[in-house]
């Protein structure tokens, strides 16, 4: 049985740190990314160090439903589907909140859409999401969550800004939305997976070390403080969070689900303690 792994923002960051990791866990790797040179770089650079798996570049952006599905349609060709780090997306200095929403929340829903019909006993994902709808306090009344709850609707970026309001459109406040609804998605995911011995978590990092944060940083006074109230007084490392995502899904966790870890050097735990 050949087993297949799927890394998606693999070409940089925290997505390529997942794939070194899971390049040591299945037999064949898929290295998901928009930039189709980066994911070839990163798979050269595997084949060079001895890994496991055969690792092989895929161009693809995960907003692209046509794309996804031919991603599945891969991973039915290579064998069986066992691991899956979903960490590309977008951040708020990146796009607008149309944008963020699509890319960090409804590309979740339709990545576990095509391939649930693939996932069989011991086959693991782990979405990443992040610590901004924790920090943010995000807590939806019932029409918000209604509609948070159907992301594969044809119309759900407009229905959503309905529910919310014209703050949404601020991608500093689409970003703790998209990524609360990830947290809502994957407890229903871990509940459909279940039956077929299947497991799914999300992932929070906090501060991630990288040239958008440092961005950030210096041109907003609020996110310099916050990184300032991390117990650790520090980022965190893309390859900190990989590690988490690889142990989730490994067979270590492997009653480990329907989740969201933290992984944000103890900061709610400073936020929340005032």
């Amino acid at each position: 049985m050949t087993t297949v792994g799927i890394a998606t923002g693999a070409g940089r960051g925290t997505g390529e740190a997942c794939a070194r990791r899971l390049a040591d866990m299945v037999d064949v790797l898929l290295l998901a990314d928009r930039n189709e040179a980066a994911a070839a770089a990163v798979a050269k650079d595997l084949a060079g160090h001895g890994k496991r798996a055969v690792a092989e570049p895929f161009a693809v952006d995960v907003t692209d439903r046509e794309g996804l599905a031919r991603l599945a349609g891969r991973v039915a060709e290579l064998g069986t589907l066992r691991a899956v780090a979903h960490a590309a997306s977008v951040s708020p200095e990146e796009a607008d909140w149309r944008r963020i929403l699509e890319a960090d929340f409804v590309a979740t829903a339709v990545l576990a859409e095509v391939l649930r019909p693939l996932a069989t006993a011991g086959t693991a994902f782990v979405y990443f999401a992040s610590v901004s709808p924790l920090i943010a306090h995000i807590d939806p009344d019932a029409a918000v969550a209604a509609v948070l709850d159907d992301p594969l609707q044809e119309d759900f970026l407009d229905r959503i800004r309905d529910a919310i309001g014209p703050a949404v459109e601020d991608p500093a406040w689409a970003y703790p939305w998209a990524t609360y609804g990830v947290h809502r998605f994957v407890r229903a995911e871990a509940v459909r997976l279940g039956p077929v011995g299947a497991r799914a978590c999300s992932l929070s990092p906090g501060a991630v070390d990288a040239p958008e944060t440092r961005r950030e940083v210096a041109q907003h006074e609020s996110v310099r403080q916050l990184i300032q109230r991390t117990p650790l007084g520090r980022t965190g490392r893309c390859e900190e969070f990989a590690a988490v995502a690889a142990f989730l899904v490994s067979d270590e966790a492997s009653f480990v689900t329907g989740v969201d870890i933290v992984v944000d050097g103890g900061l709610c735990a400073a936020v929340q303690d005032g």
